[in-house]
């Protein structure tokens, strides 16, 4: 049996650590870590994984995109992607800044307690890389979402592109920088999801708990001040006077065996690609397992 590689494309100067440790614990034997990759340097990345083994030897070997700049990851995945060819290909997974690993464990997190499809998700700050695939797993659960941004131009560029993705999404687009925006975008909801960036709060506790329709609220900022206020990064399930609470942390043993298990993954064919879809779909079968 061919020893397991892992070829980690980071865009970043310095590779993910990280991202090295994920792949170790998920059972690759060998890590092959580049930093600072561009566009331009995938092609001769590529070609270095697909031509050394032979076609049926070809799983043994996949492609990891990451770094802290999804927009650059996604445009290394494309490369990759682009370049293998006919049988000469190999796996890839795509998990800039953790997003998709990230925004798939909060969504299945929200459908523990609440039935998606019939359910109103705020997203606050979603125009961000995890947002944006919180609402795209979201569209894929038929659920109706309210995309909380600083600017209505900058939603509605998201929305569209979450919707040319998912024609089926249903998606209002609310600026929540005010507080009537923000109770615009809380009323009503089922679930609240805070996606925004670290050490800015979205939601104060005083206005959270105007809305007992609140069933299940998470935040993915781990760095103080926190996205939603009196929920601790370590919230797991917490009942709070009747809304379910996530922390960061509380959501993040899934995200990593979300991760771990994409990694496995990679390796059982040399044609897999796994974004955003493949990934909660993933999810999904573990969240079934449990």
């Amino acid at each position: 049996m061919l020893p397991k590689i892992l070829v980690c494309l980071d865009t970043d100067s310095q590779p993910s650590v990280f991202d090295g440790v994920v792949a170790v614990d998920a059972g690759v034997e060998h890590v092959f870590r580049h930093g600072g990759v561009t566009p331009d340097a995938v092609r001769d990345l590529v070609y270095g994984a697909i031509f050394t083994r032979s076609p049926s030897e070809l799983k043994h070997t996949a492609i990891f995109v990451g770094g802290s700049n999804v927009v650059a990851g996604e445009q290394l995945l494309a490369a990759v992607t682009n370049t293998c060819f006919g049988p000469m290909r190999v796996s890839c997974m795509l998990d800039s800044n953790g997003s998709n690993t990230t925004a798939a464990a909060a969504v299945l997190a929200a459908g523990r307690h609440v039935d998606l499809s019939r359910s109103t998700v705020a997203v606050l700050a979603g125009t961000g890389s995890v947002g944006k695939r919180v609402l795209r797993m979201l569209a894929d659960d038929g659920a109706r979402t309210r995309l909380g941004s600083r600017t209505i131009q900058h939603a509605e560029e998201v929305a569209n592109q979450v919707r040319r993705q998912a024609p089926q999404a249903d998606i209002e687009c609310i600026v929540t920088t005010t507080e009537s925006g923000l109770r615009q975008a809380l009323d009503g909801a089922n679930v609240v999801i805070a996606s925004g960036p670290p050490g800015i709060e979205l939601l104060a506790g005083a206005i959270r708990s105007d809305y007992p329709n609140l069933a299940v609220a998470i935040d993915l900022n781990a760095v103080p001040p926190l996205g939603i206020a009196e929920i601790d990064v370590s919230d797991k399930a917490v009942d709070q006077n009747g809304t379910i609470c996530y922390g960061a942390i509380g959501v993040g043993g899934t995200k990593m065996k979300i991760h771990r298990a994409a990694i496995a993954k990679l390796f059982t064919a040399n044609d897999l690609v796994l974004d955003a879809t493949e990934i909660y779909a993933l999810g999904k079968q573990l969240e079934a397992a449990r």
